[in-house]
């Protein structure tokens, strides 16, 4: 399974399978982004079109917990966006699918699920100390 690129495990086909998920992934997380980020203009438009004082006006606390909320969904959307770039890098320099962890090969299942996955699931959940 190991090409003449880089000292990848993969070979070119699957090398390029994992580009198009990786890019697949990203496509779709920066549609979440262009959608969260009408939700959190939507949102404040919303307020400055009503002068209210937030912490006086009974909607205000809903108001500013869902600014809140969409702004943290959106920042989390970016942070995978930035995985999934350094997963693509990882791809290019031989290092992607081996655990940052362990060293040991992550399975092909969680990187199905999870293309920017940078750990096994052993150390994802913390057994990894505990193995023998």
């Amino acid at each position: 399974m190991t090409d003449s690129t880089g000292g990848s495990p993969y070979t070119p086909a699957e090398r390029e399978a994992v580009r198009e998920r990786i890019a697949a992934e990203r496509a779709g997380t920066a549609e979440q982004m262009a959608a969260l980020s009408r939700d959190f203009e939507a949102i404040v438009e919303a307020n400055a079109l009503v002068a209210v004082d937030d912490e006086h006006d009974p909607e205000g606390s809903s108001t500013a917990f869902e600014r809140a909320h969409v702004a943290a969904l959106l920042a989390r959307a970016r942070e995978h966006l930035a995985e999934l770039d350094l997963a693509a890098e990882r791809l290019e320099t031989g290092g992607y699918g081996l655990c940052e962890q362990c060293g040991r090969p992550i399975p092909a299942a969680r990187l199905e699920v999870r293309p920017a996955a940078t750990t096994c699931v052993g150390c994802a959940d913390g057994r990894a100390g505990r193995r023998r």
